[in-house]
C-alpha cells in the first residue's frame, strides 16, 4: 500500500481544514455578547483551524511522527498557497467588501506558513513523547503547547510592528482599544485578536478530545520511534 493510498485521508482533512481555514477568517464573527462586539475578537476561521492539530495527532497515533510531519508539511504548503490566493479570489467575486494589498498578502502568508509549519512540529514532537502516557494527554498537551505557539507566530508576524520589515503593517491593528474590547486596560487590537483566538483553539482542543478517543481506541498502538 503506497503513501497516496494509506495516508490520504490525513492529507485531505488537513488540505480542507487549512483551505476552508483560510476562507473563514475573512468573515468576522457577528452579535453581541454583555456588550462585547464578537466581530472585534473573532472571525470563523477560529473554529476550524483548531482541528488541524486534530489531524495531525489522529495521523500521529496512527502512523507515527514520520507520517505526521508529511501532513504538517502538506498543510504548510496550502496554508501559503492559499493565504496569497483565496483573499484576491473572495474580493473579485464580491465576497468580501476589502482588497488586501500584494506586500501585505506575502507578509499574511509567511506569519501563515510559519505559524502553521512551528505549531504542527511541535504538537508532533509533544504527542510523540507523551504517547505512552494517559490516552488524553499526548493530544491535548500536544495541542496546547501548538496552539501558544502558533498564536504567537501568527498574530506577532502578521501584526506586530516589530516585523514591519516583512510587509507594511495594519494600522488598524496597531490602533489600542480596551483589552477583548471590554477590560479596562489599553492595548494593540491585534492582542485582542490573539487572545480570542486561542480562547477558541483551547475550547475546541478540550471537545476535539472526544472524536480522537472514539478514532484512536479502534486502532492498535505500535511503539513508534523518532
Amino acid at each position: 500500500m503506497n503513501f497516496l493510498t494509506r495516508y490520504l485521508p490525513f492529507v485531505a482533512a488537513m488540505a480542507l481544514v487549512v483551505v476552508a481555514s483560510n476562507i473563514l477568517v475573512q468573515f468576522p464573527m457577528q452579535g453581541e455578547i454583555g456588550g462585547l462586539s464578537l466581530a472585534d475578537l473573532l472571525t470563523w476561521g477560529a473554529f476550524t483551524y483548531p482541528f488541524s492539530f486534530l489531524i495531525t495527532d489522529l495521523a500521529n497515533r496512527r502512523y507515527g511522527p514520520a507520517v505526521a510531519r508529511k501532513v504538517v508539511f502538506v498543510g504548510f504548503m496550502t496554508a501559503v498557497t492559499c493565504s496569497i490566493l483565496i483573499p484576491p479570489f473572495l474580493f473579485r467575486h464580491g465576497l468580501i467588501e476589502f482588497e488586501t494589498a500584494a506586500d501585505r498578502l506575502v507578509r499574511i502568508a509567511a506569519a501563515s506558513g510559519a505559524a502553521f509549519l512551528t505549531a504542527q512540529l511541535l504538537d508532533v514532537t509533544v504527542f510523540n513523547r507523551l504517547r505512552r502516557q494517559s490516552w488524553w494527554r499526548a493530544p491535548i498537551l500536544g495541542t496546547l503547547v501548538g496552539s501558544v505557539f502558533d498564536t504567537i507566530v501568527f498574530f506577532g508576524v502578521a501584526f506586530s510592528a516589530a516585523f514591519a520589515f516583512a510587509g507594511p503593517n495594519d494600522g488598524f491593528a496597531l490602533e489600542t482599544a480596551p483589552l477583548m474590547g471590554v477590560l479596562p486596560v489599553e492595548t494593540m487590537r491585534w492582542v485582542s485578536w490573539a487572545l480570542g483566538d486561542l480562547s477558541v483553539k483551547l475550547i475546541i482542543a478540550v471537545v476535539a478530545l472526544i472524536p480522537y478517543r472514539l478514532l484512536a481506541a479502534r486502532w492498535s498502538q505500535p511503539a513508534v520511534a523518532f
